[in-house]
């Protein structure tokens, strides 16, 4: 049986090398990301209203006493705020491409879904939407916004059938070269 259970920054941080190995497994990066990657994730929970939720599979079989647990997915994310990278870069293009009012009207006060991963052996079962959906619950924030590939994959599918839309594609982030899409929705998630 899957359970989602809520981490804050400490407990989030005390799981990191279970999270870099779920999102390794999903993601598949170059090995020489990882390091980078772990201190991104490290550097995200010290931002304001962070918020984790781990999928975690419990395993019991009448012989034991205490179920086994196991991480199989993950999702975590924050208020954005001036100061923080995918909040300037993402900010500053909208607001080039639709103008301030509209830049604001989503970044200005948005909860920013960071990662979300499941582990592969457990994909396609429901969980990455549970997960966004436990995130999402109860947030104060206007709007709910994230990047992914931009690209026709499953995890792009699930968003537009969680209600996201486009607000940017083919957007390339400084220092990158593959194109993502910037989508957003209002909250709460209905």
């Amino acid at each position: 049986m899957i359970e989602f259970r809520g981490a804050g920054p400490a407990a989030f941080t005390e799981r990191l090398e279970t999270v870099i190995g779920i999102y390794t497994a999903a993601m598949n990066p170059p090995r020489d990301q990882i390091t980078g990657r772990k201190s991104i994730m490290r550097n995200h929970a010290t931002y304001p209203h962070f918020q984790c939720y781990f999928a975690e599979l419990r395993d019991s079989s009448p012989s034991e006493e205490v179920p086994e647990t196991r991480v199989v997915g993950f999702a975590y994310g924050f208020r954005g705020a001036p100061g923080q990278w995918w909040h300037d870069v993402v900010l500053r293009a909208l607001t080039e491409q639709s103008g301030r009012a509209v830049a604001n009207a989503w970044l200005g006060y948005a909860f920013e879904l960071a990662e979300i991963h499941v582990h592969p052996d457990y994909q396609g079962k429901g969980i990455g939407r549970a997960m966004i959906r436990t995130l999402c619950a109860g947030r104060r924030e206007r709007t709910a916004v994230l990047s992914t590939h931009d690209q026709p994959t499953a995890a792009r599918h699930l968003y537009a059938s969680l209600g996201f839309t486009d607000l940017l594609t083919r957007f390339v982030f400084p220092g990158g070269y593959e194109e993502y899409a910037i989508a957003g929705r209002p909250l709460p998630l209905t």
